[in-house]
């Protein structure tokens, strides 16, 4: 965490926090010995405090409630739009995923100001009230209206979260707690897809009892009825958490003192500079955003073009691309329980770069296999560097930001992850046209090095993809640089 004499400054009053020459650990890490060490319960010692056990909880009970309205409301949008489910589909998932570039940072200034345990609760209980209204809507109009309500409840959900575990978690825990997190985000799929199924029965149940008609039974008003009860539980148990509010008393403080002007629009935009100055003058943070942003952007093309590379390449037809999600989650599953089970003997920094590099090469190696078993072995390998890179990163934004400027950190790496991801599966399917069309006219789609290797745009475009993921680990790597000698091994 060190820049040179040529570097910016970091404005007032970020200016100490941001005085990057020093070897010291951030406060926030330093003040999680009063936590203490993990006891030898179970949940000590898998989830490092009882505070961070709940918290996991409620995030993992909410993911669920959170992809049971996913699939819901895809069905919701599809049978509304019935002329044009799938422009129906798409307009909602826009309104899931624009607000983001334009108030998210906004958001992250607000969650530094406030009690992060309520900010969620308040927003956990405006998604409930939200979802329980969907049952009821009969357009898409107001489909995309409660989804983008759904999507501003979610920007100040989500980085209060991740700026509240670094409280909760003993400092040598947390890429155990990230972890756990990946799991609770995603792990709950599978669980929600199967519940999803089960609610169907449910509600053709339901729907015999005329005097529940009101209640509008179908499959997916039933499902987002199950989300609501999630939803509602998730904030029950976050209320229950007892989490002082530190951050709020330091800036307090630093108000009652005369160093900061109370809230105002002029402050509030000051606040987003600072958080986003930060955010690229701190080498350990820099290198972090770029890797995970950039890395998107390559990763991110495997999703729209796995399918037709399993097709035109491979001959494997649409199952073979259910063996690359396959090989994908299961690598991904053993990155975080290799990088949980090795986080003691891991140099966090050098493991993000070397990771970055790891996923690259094996998504250049894998698109460049002709059968479909070496291939998914690849997107394996590279699930398990992904998972690395994902538990990493966000364990080093815990370990290297302040407190008080977590909310805005996440905020804007949330930013950046939406805008990497659309960018990636915008100009996926864009690229490999191009590139198939001069791949047909100049070497009619086949070069010879030795053996003839098919160069259709797919397998192009895939390739570019690996190298940009190869280029974020080069990029983190450089941005590094600025650390001072040793020092990237203690982080």
């Amino acid at each position: 965490m060190a820049h040179d004499e040529h570097e910016v400054a970091a404005p007032a009053p970020l200016a100490d926090l941001a005085r990057l020459g020093e070897a010291a650990i951030p406060s926030a890490v330093r003040d999680q010995a009063t936590l203490g060490a993990p006891g030898g319960r179970f949940v000590d010692r898998v989830f490092g405090s009882p505070e961070f056990f709940h918290l996991w909880l409620a995030q993992a009970v909410s993911s669920l409630g959170d992809w049971l309205g996913f699939l819901a409301i895809l069905i919701l949008a599809s049978r509304l739009g019935a002329s044009a489910p799938g422009a129906s589909v798409g307009l909602v998932m826009a309104a899931r995923i624009i607000p983001g570039f334009f108030l998210s940072a906004g958001a992250g200034v607000i969650v530094d100001r406030l009690d992060r345990r309520q900010v969620m609760v308040v927003t956990m209980a405006v998604r409930a009230m939200v979802v329980a209204t969907l049952p009821f809507v009969n357009s898409v109009l107001g489909l995309v209206f409660a989804s983008l309500v759904l999507e501003l409840a979610t920007l100040f959900f989500s980085p209060a979260k991740e700026a509240l575990v670094p409280n909760v978690v003993p400092a040598g825990k947390l890429t155990q707690a990230n972890s756990l997190g990946l799991a609770a985000a995603y792990g709950t799929f599978p669980l929600g897809a199967g519940l999803f199924a089960v609610l169907a029965q449910v509600a053709e149940w339901l729907g015999s009892i005329d005097a529940l008609d009101a209640l509008r039974t179908r499959q997916e008003a039933v499902a987002f009825y199950a989300n609501v009860v999630c939803y509602v539980i998730s904030a029950v148990i976050i209320y229950r958490l007892d989490v002082p509010p530190t951050h709020v008393d330091a800036a307090q403080a630093r108000r009652d003192e005369g160093e900061e002007e109370a809230a105002n629009l002029g402050q509030v935009f000051s606040e987003i500079k600072e958080g986003w100055h930060y955010a690229f003058i701190n080498p350990v943070v820099r290198s972090v955003n770029i890797g995970l942003a950039c890395g998107l952007i390559g990763g991110g093309m495997l999703v729209p073009l796995g399918q037709t590379f399993s097709e035109e390449v491979l001959g494997a037809g649409p199952s073979g691309y259910g063996v690359f999600v396959f090989a994908l989650g299961l690598g991904v599953a053993g990155g975080v329980i290799g990088v949980s089970t090795l986080q003691r003997r891991l140099p966090k920094v050098r493991t993000f770069v070397v990771s970055c590099w790891g996923a690259g090469a094996a998504l250049l190696l894998g698109v460049s296999m002709s059968s479909l078993l070496p291939a998914a072995i690849c997107v394996a390998v590279m699930g398990v560097f992904a998972g690395s890179v994902y538990v990493l990163g966000f364990t080093l934004l815990h370990e290297n930001v302040e407190d008080e400027l977590r909310g805005r950190i996440f905020s804007a790496l949330y930013t950046l992850v939406r805008l990497c991801v659309l960018l990636s599966m915008a100009l996926a399917p864009i690229l490999a046209d191009v590139f198939d069309g001069l791949s047909s006219s100049l070497v009619d789609r086949r070069i010879d090095v030795g053996i003839e290797i098919a160069v259709p745009g797919v397998r192009i475009t895939l390739w570019l993809a690996g190298a940009i993921m190869l280029l974020a680990g080069s990029l983190a790597a450089l941005s590094l640089r600025s650390l001072p000698e040793g020092q990237e091994e203690g982080v």
